[in-house]
């Protein structure tokens, strides 16, 4: 695919209440589609002329002069646009937050040159293609499914990837994992890639800090659903976290064997468990202020069919133990 080229030719007369503002000031309030850093780049490269004369960033203008702008804009990526149903369920002229479905890849790559959610996004606007990684600032593994953030401006981005780093954007996530985990906590180590299985990420002693928290919301015999806030974004982090702890999600097909299932487990349940097709793993909520307009917004996810079915039938199916009448009766569908 050839790549689009866009152009700024502009000339600009400062008014006299611009006196004293630095020019790449200046043209960031005119530009919010783009960066400061992006606009001073523009400057050293000479694209931005004051009264036919090359500047710098630093200039203060005076007010009354007449800038000049010849820019040439390279798009960011070349994949392919694909018009896709995206589920956007939150979207104003700088962001988009959209409810990624299960088996839908983020980003191309091996094995997927297309058909990913970085193609879609290229469909909605060619504006998307001039945004490094089509405006995606964080990911979600195929298997999960759930809310993303995704930019539609440079700034926007930039200001996004800010507060993912200082941990400003809450993630709540649900999940349905093997075992008994009895009551909250939260587990804090360093993930780092495995030494020797390359697409696994593990818990190392030379990695990046990775916090994660989780809540018991509903309680079976051999199983746990939880609620999981993510306090920092690793890979693979919560997949890690619960694998770590001895309790790999269900379905989980690198960091939890899915046909294994405990022998005490009822052979109903072991077939809908073995059968689920993907790790159960839901990114449920985002929480944050908007970086542009300082709103706050909190987008809640409903959680898909085929985690909900898998709730219903670990209810449904899983042995319990109550008391009739004085003795405790085993129920085994």
């Amino acid at each position: 695919m050839t790549k689009t080229t866009h152009f700024i030719k502009k000339t600009i007369n400062v008014s006299a209440d611009a006196q004293g503002t630095r020019i790449d000031q200046f043209l960031t309030q005119l530009f919010p589609d783009h960066s400061r850093g992006t606009i001073q780049q523009w400057i050293k490269q000479g694209d931005v002329k004051i009264s036919g004369h090359n500047t710098k960033s630093k200039t203060l203008l005076k007010g009354f002069e007449v800038i000049d702008l010849d820019i040439q804009l390279e798009q960011a990526v070349d994949d392919q646009p694909e018009p896709m149903d995206l589920n956007i369920k939150y979207e104003d002229q700088y962001l988009l937050i959209l409810d990624k479905p299960a088996g839908l890849v983020v980003h191309p790559g091996s094995g997927n040159p297309d058909g990913t959610l970085l193609n879609g996004l290229l469909a909605l606007s060619e504006h998307q293609a001039m945004l490094h990684r089509a405006g995606i600032v964080h990911r979600l593994d195929k298997g999960t499914s759930g809310l993303m953030v995704v930019a539609k401006t440079s700034e926007c981005q930039l200001k996004l990837i800010d507060l993912l780093k200082t941990h400003d954007i809450k993630r709540q996530y649900f999940c349905a994992v093997k075992g008994c985990i009895a009551s909250p906590g939260h587990i804090q180590n360093q993930i780092g890639r495995h030494k020797t299985q390359r697409i696994k990420m593990s818990v190392v002693m030379n990695g990046k800090e990775a916090i994660t928290h989780y809540e018991p919301v509903e309680h079976f015999k051999h199983y746990t659903s939880l609620k999981v806030n993510l306090e920092t974004g690793r890979t693979h982090q919560i997949r890690v976290h619960m694998h770590h702890m001895g309790h790999p999600l269900i379905g989980d097909p690198i960091y939890g064997n899915p046909k294994r299932v405990d022998a005490t487990v009822n052979r109903e349940l072991k077939e809908v468990v073995r059968a689920f097709p993907r790790q159960a793993l839901h990114a449920q909520k985002l929480e944050f202020v908007h970086p542009i307009t300082r709103k706050n917004i909190s987008i809640v996810s409903e959680t898909p069919d085929d985690l909900c079915q898998l709730i219903d039938d670990l209810a449904f199916y899983d042995e319990k133990t109550q008391e009739n009448n004085g003795f405790e009766v085993e129920y085994v569908e």
